[in-house]
């Protein structure tokens, strides 16, 4: 008699921008337990205040099941390109890295993440008649609300006072869920 094996973590490769439709997929199959860590945030773009959501992963989502049971419905769902493999088998997450990537993610799947420019950030001016010019954060005035940027500007460094809200950081939404 052949022991009944256990369901286990796998990671599975998407295509691109499709993590979360596949996880939707996932959900559908009796016995597999789709997990698609995503962060959720606001950035200045050209046109104002943006949100975005993205996979922490891009490309990649966890799914815990059985591999004798669901292992090909898995590998079949629509925008699944494979399940990360070596040698031919599929490989297990250890449960562990699962628990401590949902401790990170404070136990949600979407996690909403905020953040700021700090003093040394590049920055890109977004709006107004500095657009596109590109500098450094050389201090923050009145809380976050107003910054003193170092642009070079006509030959020379000039330092001037631009909203937050009208600045682009080079800084992403990895940093600063890292930064917490």
């Amino acid at each position: 008699m052949i022991p009944a094996s256990q369901p286990l973590w796998y990671c599975v490769h998407t295509k691109p921008k499709c993590e979360h439709i596949v996880a939707g997929a996932l959900r559908q199959l009796e016995g597999v337990e789709p997990w698609c860590p995503r962060l959720r945030f606001q950035r200045s773009t050209p046109r104002g205040k943006v949100w975005f959501t993205e996979a922490l992963f891009p490309s990649y989502l966890f799914a815990r099941y059985d591999v004798g049971i669901a292992a090909r419905a898995v590998k079949h769902a629509h925008n699944v390109i494979r399940v990360v493999e070596f040698g031919g088998v599929a490989v297990p997450v250890p449960e562990q890295s699962i628990l401590d990537l949902k401790a990170e993610m404070q136990g949600e799947e979407l996690r909403e993440v905020s953040f700021s420019v700090h003093v040394g950030d590049m920055v890109e001016v977004a709006e107004g008649p500095m657009r596109g010019l590109k500098g450094i954060v050389e201090s923050l005035r009145g809380g976050e609300d107003r910054v003193r940027v170092l642009l070079e500007f006509l030959g020379r460094e000039t330092l001037v006072q631009v909203p937050a809200a009208k600045l682009l950081s080079d800084r992403g939404p990895r940093e600063a869920m890292a930064a917490r």
